[in-house]
C-alpha cells in the first residue's frame, strides 16, 4: 500500500478514504505495516471526546490565535455537543492518537454573519445552505502528517452528504503561521480583508468545492 509522501497512515473508522489505511471497526493496531509508525484514527466524535476536543481548540486560540476565549466567538468551544453532535447537518471529527484526541474539524450548519464580516461576504453564504468549516485545528506535535487535509476532505464529504448545501465556505487568520499558504493549496480567495478600507478584521474567506457525493468511495483503478 503507498501513501502521499509526509502524509501519515490514517484510519477512518466508516468511511473508506483516499491514501488511508482503512478499519471500519474503528479498531486499530498501533503500528503499520510494521515500521512503527504511528497510527491516527479519524472519526465522529462522541460525548465522551468532548473534553479532548475541546482541549485542542482552547489551546489553539491561547496559543496560536493569541485572541484567548472569546465567548462570541467560542460559545461553540465550550458547548460543542450543542453546537455540532445534536444537529443533524452539523459534525464534529476528531483524530485519536494513542488514546489522545490531536486534532479536531468540524462543520457548521451557519454562514458568516455581517457584521463584522463584510454584508456582501454573508449574503454570498447564508446560513442553512452554506456548510462552513471550522474548528480545524492540530496539536503542534502531530503538524505536518496531512491530518488538516484528511479532515478537510472529510468534511467536505459529510457537507455533500448531509444535502441542502451549495456552498463550503470557511475563514482564516493569515496571523497564524501556515493557515494562508495551506487554505491558499486548498481553496479559492473570496474576499481578503486586508485589502478593504481599514482592513476590516484582517481575516481571509475562501470557499472550497463542495464535493461529489461518494466519489472519494470508489476504489483508484
Amino acid at each position: 500500500m503507498r501513501y502521499e509522501a509526509g502524509v501519515a497512515p490514517v484510519t477512518r473508522a466508516t468511511t473508506v478514504m483516499a491514501g488511508a489505511t482503512v478499519d471500519r471497526t474503528g479498531a486499530g493496531t498501533d503500528a503499520v505495516g510494521g515500521h512503527g509508525d504511528p497510527r491516527y484514527l479519524l472519526r465522529t466524535a462522541t460525548a465522551s471526546d468532548l473534553g479532548g476536543a475541546r482541549a485542542v481548540m482552547l489551546d489553539t486560540v491561547y496559543r496560536d490565535l493569541g485572541s484567548g476565549y472569546v465567548p462570541r466567538w467560542h460559545a461553540d468551544i465550550i458547548d460543542p455537543e450543542t453546537a455540532y453532535l445534536r444537529p443533524e447537518r452539523c459534525t464534529l471529527l476528531v483524530v485519536e492518537h494513542r488514546g489522545e484526541i490531536v486534532a479536531t474539524g468540524a462543520v457548521r450548519d451557519r454562514g458568516p454573519q455581517a457584521p463584522p464580516n463584510p454584508q456582501w461576504v454573508a449574503d454570498r453564504f447564508p446560513s442553512g445552505t452554506t456548510a462552513q468549516l471550522c474548528r480545524i485545528y492540530v496539536r503542534p506535535d502531530h503538524r505536518r502528517h496531512g491530518l488538516a487535509r484528511q479532515l478537510v476532505r472529510e468534511l467536505g464529504e459529510f457537507a455533500a452528504r448531509a444535502g441542502g448545501y451549495t456552498a463550503l465556505y470557511l475563514h482564516t487568520d493569515p496571523a497564524v503561521p501556515g493557515a494562508e499558504p495551506f487554505w491558499r493549496s486548498l481553496a479559492r480567495e473570496v474576499c481578503d480583508e486586508r485589502t478593504l478600507p481599514g482592513g476590516g478584521q484582517g481575516i481571509v474567506h475562501f470557499e472550497l468545492p463542495m464535493p461529489v457525493p461518494g466519489a472519494s468511495d470508489t476504489p483508484a483503478q
